[in-house]
């Protein structure tokens, strides 16, 4: 469904004007009787948000307590290891018969962990979350070379247990002009930490 509804083209000058003006009210009444669709924050934002409370719990329920300006990389993997026991994807082992399969046709005692694209999309919602609460980007603990490495190896990892290629798919372009689409982002469920858990 179109976001605005399609003016007709009219021959009569006056005809159009009239159009014109009444698609221009109508999209005026519109955005005067539900202003929520314009000032609700999106899913992303909501998520980002959710996201950033969630790494703010773990720094004060980690033992020592940390703060955010000592924080680093090797933090930011002690928190992605931690969010495996809350995983639901199924990553095989080496000696599990199931190596390699996408569809494995049964139940296999292999550990569940969290996916890489859910991990990934998690490392970029708090990496600009970082930066947005007025961090500088050269501090950022989010964007630290062993977190990159440590995001890469999960995926080469993950796709050879799970048999799935995480390969970059090529954009598309059309002939005529190019259709931007929002990003998709995996959903990870924010959780709660319980009191005094650390690692």
């Amino acid at each position: 469904m179109d976001l605005y509804p399609e003016v007709e083209s009219c021959n009569n000058s006056d005809n159009s004007h009239h159009a014109i003006s009444s698609f221009i009210t109508a999209a005026a009444n519109t955005s005067s009787t539900s202003p929520s669709t314009t000032s609700a924050p999106s899913r992303y934002e909501n998520q980002k948000r959710r996201d950033w409370n969630t790494f703010g719990q773990y720094l004060k329920n980690h033992r020592p307590p940390l703060s955010l300006s000592r924080c680093s990389g090797a933090h930011v993997l002690e928190f992605l290891r931690y969010l495996d026991q809350f995983g639901k994807t199924k990553v095989h082992t080496p000696i599990c018969p199931f190596y390699g399969h996408p569809d494995p046709p049964a139940p296999c005692p292999c550990p569940l962990r969290q996916a890489w694209g859910s991990l990934d999309a998690l490392i970029g919602r708090l990496r600009a979350a970082y930066e947005e609460n007025g961090w500088p980007p050269e501090t950022n603990p989010f964007g630290a070379r062993a977190v990159r490495l440590y995001l890469r190896e999960v995926r080469d990892l993950q796709s050879k247990a799970r048999g799935i290629s995480y390969e970059k798919k090529k954009r598309k372009r059309g002939p005529t002009h190019e259709h931007h689409q929002l990003p998709s982002f995996s959903t990870f469920q924010a959780l709660p930490l319980p009191p005094g858990d650390h690692i």
